[in-house]
């Protein structure tokens, strides 16, 4: 199930070859086959329970598949993960970026004034002295978001980031991640939102029991949508 992509792009492909993956004997993804190509927003779908986080923690090497290859098509690019609970520093927002700076090498007398740019660009300047984990869940997921810009990855992958946040602050994060996809950025996000997703994604993948049933351009995936599963998904009706 691959999407073409219409943007050119120099990210290499990341294939999904008859992936698999189980747990204490327990099949929690069926053998998948999948391309992320493009500079595109790839938004993963489907209820709970359905393989989105698996399928994306696969992508991202946090988990090794049980069968089948998960494979670059060439040099494995630079990539960056949002996590549903943002994974913060016990340090202010300031320092949380500056750590990120210093791994990466960047001259110490840089640091600062890097940060605060960024912290600037996703709106959280005047928060910078704040301890980073009694942020807003808006304000640490924007973090979490800044921390990752400085990354300058190629890919971005995002685990629901908005899903319990207000409407202010999933806009905001929401544009961030518009940033990010305008800088040349792919994205790779899961979500169960349908408006969302609407706003978003360029091509769906929607999970189901485990298994991807579409990969498809998302104005077909919601105009017409291949499987009885999607369909009633789209419709709003609970499927497990």
């Amino acid at each position: 199930m691959n999407v073409e992509t219409t943007i050119s792009t120099d990210i290499a492909p990341l294939h999904f070859d008859q992936v698999r993956f189980e747990h204490r004997g327990h099949r929690l993804l069926m053998p998948t086959s999948v391309t992320f190509s493009g500079c595109r927003r790839t938004l993963i779908m489907g209820p709970n329970g359905a393989g989105k986080s698996l399928l994306m923690r696969l992508a991202h090497g946090l988990l090794r598949p049980s069968g089948g290859q998960v494979r670059w098509q060439g040099a494995t690019p630079v990539q960056a993960m949002v996590f549903q609970r943002p994974v913060l520093l016990r340090r202010s927002a300031l320092e949380n970026l500056t750590y990120v700076l210093a791994i990466r090498r960047v001259p110490r007398a840089q640091r600062k004034a890097r940060a605060l740019d960024v912290l600037e660009r996703f709106g959280l300047a005047a928060l910078s002295k704040r301890p980073a984990r009694v942020l807003s869940g808006g304000e640490q997921q924007r973090l979490a978001l800044a921390r990752a810009w400085l990354l300058d990855p190629s890919v971005l992958f995002l685990d629901e980031p908005t899903s319990a946040l207000d409407p202010a602050a999933i806009k905001a994060v929401e544009d961030a991640v518009n940033a990010f996809h305008q800088q040349g950025t792919r994205i790779i996000m899961a979500t169960h939102d349908l408006h969302q997703a609407r706003r978003l994604a360029d091509d769906i993948i929607f999970m189901y029991g485990g298994q991807a049933l579409e990969h498809t351009p998302a104005d077909r995936f919601f105009d017409i949508p291949h499987s009885p599963e999607a369909a009633a998904f789209i419709r709003g009706e609970l499927v497990w």
